[in-house]
């Protein structure tokens, strides 16, 4: 168990790799010790000093949600981040979206959907009925995922751990959002599909089954898991499902359009 001097020391230094753009060395190989609380420890003082500096949490965001990337990463269950408003980017139908590639260090893009509730959901027993009630409407959404821990260590090229990627916020850095939006209800949710080009190159495509067969699993997952930290899934907040998709490399000139065919498209291009 980390020390709490130990935990704001490692949240500064993801501050200060988030402002220089400059990702730092694995915590776990500092500290070998380290356990998935120590990793969500740093996350929640990480957003604590963002919140210090006038930023606002708009919602959370669910990872590692597929079978595969749990065995990878050693874990029996997802992870979760929370998402900030300076994160947050909105498309226009029938125009690019520009996206400052300077803002990240290694940014990946991945499919989602994202569910965004009108009313809370406060766990510990909430289940997939409670999360379509309170659910306004689902709608596409692109993930930013990024590494101000490096993904693959500098030394070893050892991949980061699962303690790492949590203490980064779960890798999150961004979200587009500005496709159509439907009923929770009204739709086949894990029939939900998406194409995913990057400059005019289909990358990835995929089903919103590949997030636990229906992406609102995960939401009540969410609600439950935040409970013993007394928090709780608000009104008015995003909640990413997980990726159905694995994540895309972007660099500056990228063109990307995720195509979710009834729900919309989101056209977006990093400058």
């Amino acid at each position: 168990m980390l020390t709490p001097e130990q935990i704001e020391q490692l949240a500064a230094e993801l501050q200060h790799s988030e402002q220089t753009r400059v990702p730092v060395e694995h915590f776990s190989k500092r500290f070998p010790g380290m356990t998935i609380e120590d990793g969500y420890r740093v996350s929640r003082a990480w957003v604590a000093r963002q919140l210090a500096g006038g930023r606002h949490v708009i919602g959370h965001k669910i990872g590692l949600t597929s079978r595969a990337m749990q065995l990878s990463s050693q874990i029996d269950e997802p992870d979760y981040g929370t998402l900030l408003d300076s994160m947050l980017f909105t498309a226009t139908p029938g125009q690019v979206l520009e996206i400052p590639a300077n803002r990240f260090i290694a940014p990946r893009v991945e499919v989602e959907l994202a569910f965004v509730l009108k009313s809370d959901l406060q766990g510990p027993h909430v289940d997939v009925e409670q999360v379509l009630a309170a659910t306004d409407y689902v709608t596409p959404a692109i993930e930013i995922i990024d590494a101000r821990i490096e993904q693959f260590d500098r030394h070893t090229k050892v991949m980061r751990k699962v303690f790492d990627t949590i203490s980064d916020n779960a890798a999150n850095a961004g979200i587009v959002v500005g496709a159509g939006r439907a009923d929770a209800r009204a739709i086949d949710r894990p029939w939900v599909g998406a194409i995913l080009r990057c400059n005019g190159v289909v990358e990835e495509t995929g089903l919103a089954a590949g997030v636990q067969g229906d992406p609102a699993i995960g939401i009540a997952w969410l609600a439950n898991k935040l409970a013993p930290w007394g928090e709780s899934l608000k009104a008015g907040q995003i909640v990413l499902a997980g990726s159905f998709t694995r994540p895309v490399a972007a660099k500056a000139g990228d063109e990307f359009v995720a195509d979710y065919g009834a729900l919309g498209v989101l056209h977006f291009r990093f400058v």
